[in-house]
């Protein structure tokens, strides 16, 4: 079989490995998803060589980049390829599909590995996903998992995929749980660019015969937007609303939160944040509810005056479906309740 030289996005899935070749803060802001990081140069060599470049001479940066490539590129075939087989076959590319991404591919092609080089590089893949995350959502059946703050619905999606359903969980993607309190300790939300790929990269997958899950989202997930195109096809799907007890709900989020309860002077700085929604009173009785560690009360209250009335407002707004929708009333949301809801959403899919 012959393998191009350069090739598109939509051979991405031919090759063993896609490696980005930028530089590592490039990669870190976006990249195909699954690539690795292998950059001819890094963020500080790339910084030098521009600047030699204008302040000395276009040669001479010529000259220090080629070596600096050389060098680095020959790190990586002594270490990071250094076990592939004469058949591995990897697809390489850089900003534009110019200079850094030509040296890799051509080197590997020299050894006698079935490399190629993206055409157009990033820039033209982040033209291609765009464009797809207009396409791609029109493809697909959704049915939008609907419930008050704290209805496990994230949980209820875990517990469709371990079915083996498909299910596109955007909070994990965007690795926030969507509300103001949704930031994940230690975990830094990608930026908006590699959220974009991440939600295209988990569309492609999908079969366009069977039903997409997901859950309800506003138009953002902490920093991040949802792609218009397929927010606008989630608002006009079908809908499954939880509705499951107050004490279950509270007893959810406390473990859910619990990271909270370790650091009351943070928990109080995030609910400042609501300051502009409610009176000094309401945020006064919740301050006091933090200092004097009344955890149960805390939650409930929240979600009696903010919570819940915020999300009555936002879904029956948003879904137009949500007076139809199939109601799930858990007695709990345990493991076992969670699963018997997957197994009855997937069974009734199935009539």
């Amino acid at each position: 079989m012959k393998f191009p030289n350069v090739v598109t996005v939509a051979q991405l899935a031919e090759f063993d490995e896609v490696i980005d070749v930028r530089s590592p803060s490039e990669f870190a802001e976006d990249h195909v998803p699954g690539a690795i990081n292998c950059p001819v140069l890094d963020d500080a060599e790339r910084a030098a060589i521009g600047t030699m470049y204008k302040q000395v001479s276009p040669f001479d940066a010529k000259k220090r980049g080629a070596a600096l490539v050389a060098k680095n590129i020959a790190r990586h075939i002594e270490g990071t390829f250094a076990a592939h087989g004469r058949g591995w076959r990897p697809l390489v590319y850089c900003w534009r599909g110019g200079k850094r991404s030509g040296a890799m591919a051509h080197i590997l092609s020299e050894i006698g590995w079935h490399a190629a080089q993206l055409d157009g590089g990033y820039r033209a893949y982040r033209r291609e996903i765009l464009a797809q995350l207009i396409e791609l959502p029109q493809k697909f059946r959704y049915r939008v998992i609907c419930g008050a703050t704290g209805s496990a619905k994230s949980r209820l999606l875990q517990a469709l995929a371990l079915t083996g359903a498909q299910v596109l969980d955007l909070e994990d993607l965007a690795s926030h749980r969507g509300s103001v309190l949704g930031n994940l300790p230690e975990t830094a939300q990608p930026a908006q660019k590699m959220f974009d790929s991440l939600v295209w990269h988990a569309l492609r997958k999908f079969d366009p015969d069977k039903t997409v899950y997901v859950e309800a989202e506003s138009k953002k997930i902490g920093q991040l937007q949802v792609p218009d195109a397929l927010l606008a096809r989630m608002r006009a799907s079908s809908c499954v609303l939880i509705e499951a007890p107050l004490a279950e709900r509270v007893a959810f989020l406390m473990q859910e939160y619990g990271h909270f309860l370790g650091d009351p002077q943070d928990l109080k700085a995030k609910l400042d944040c609501l300051a502009g929604l409610h009176s000094k009173d309401t945020l006064a009785r919740w301050m006091s509810q933090v200092e004097h560690h009344q955890w149960d009360e805390l939650v409930a209250d929240l979600l009696a005056n903010h919570y819940d009335p915020a999300y009555r407002r936002a879904t029956l707004k948003n879904f137009e479906h949500l007076a139809e929708a199939q109601v799930l009333r858990p007695a709990t949301l345990d493991s076992a309740a969670l699963e018997q809801m997957a197994a009855q959403l997937i069974a009734d899919a199935q009539t």
